[in-house]
């Protein structure tokens, strides 16, 4: 195998999951969170995973994260085996997760300096921070704390502060569940923005059918838990850069959203609701 297929191989497997199972020691004894997941994800692609509490979406984002290992299975991120956290995959949680004490910068540059500080002069890791905070809007907000921002602000911060580690993948654990809906469709938005200006490879886990068909490529659905699984892979045949207003009635946007919520609300409604 030549350097060029060994590289569009990596292309396209750039994460891959390969029979991972996660079980957990409790007090009833082992719960199977997650069994057999397979899944390969390409270089600069936005997935989804979607599904009902408790199907094990967050095991396997954190398990991509490298904040759980797997009990069995194998995990590969741009054809290394995942180890542990990196920085080559950087996580924005629903929670902002920002240090109150340090302004907006101050936070963005902490993350910077902890990987690029070694080979980095300051100025140079003070550019890399401007650039961040140039990139979601807030130059303007760069001397302020947390506390004098809003939330949408706040997330946008935790994006910045992610997006200027230079991941070769970038993880969110549903970063828009807590806000409002104007705010969160606003920052939806900009994502979509910034992931077309960056290039960058994205999983997102979500609970809301609509973010994860204007925003993915493919949408991942789990199957109830314990022993969850992914059920199906949907395609989201929607070209970019995408523009929310133009969707409403495109049939591509409306077929794929009526196919997650059948997934969802029919083939795999929750057990207490099938009961």
């Amino acid at each position: 195998m030549n350097a060029a297929t060994v590289s569009q191989l990596h292309d396209t497997r750039f994460v891959e999951l390969s029979r991972v199972n996660k079980a957990f020691a409790t007090k009833k004894g082992v719960f199977l969170a997650v069994q057999d997941v397979n899944l390969s994800i390409k270089k600069g692609e936005f997935v989804s995973i979607i599904g009902h509490s408790g199907c094990g979406k967050s095991t396997v984002l954190n398990l991509i994260a490298g904040l759980l290992d797997a009990s069995s299975g194998t995990l590969i991120c741009n054809g290394r085996e995942i180890a542990g956290p990196g920085p080559e995959r950087s996580v924005v949680f629903q929670n902002h997760s920002l240090l109150p004490w340090l302004t907006c910068f101050g936070n963005i540059y902490l993350a910077v300096e902890q990987v690029f500080g070694k080979k980095e002069g300051k100025e140079r890791l003070k550019q890399r921070t401007h650039a961040a905070l140039e990139l979601v809007g807030l130059a303007h907000a760069a001397d302020k704390r947390p506390n004098e921002v809003s939330g949408g602000m706040k997330q946008r911060v935790g994006i910045a502060r992610a997006l200027a580690m230079e991941p070769k993948v970038l993880l969110m654990d549903e970063p828009f569940g807590a806000l409002d809906a104007l705010t969160r469709a606003h920052l939806q938005d900009e994502l979509i923005r910034i992931v077309g200006e960056t290039g960058s490879t994205v999983v997102m886990v979500t609970h809301d059918v609509d973010e994860a068909v204007l925003l993915s490529d493919r949408i991942v659905m789990m199957t109830n838990g314990p022993a969850a699984t992914v059920g199906e892979i949907l395609d989201v045949p929607i070209p970019r850069p995408r523009k929310r207003l133009e969707l409403a009635d495109d049939p591509d946007y409306v077929a794929a959203r009526k196919a997650v919520l059948d997934f969802l609300y029919q083939r795999h409604a929750r057990p207490a609701a099938a009961a």
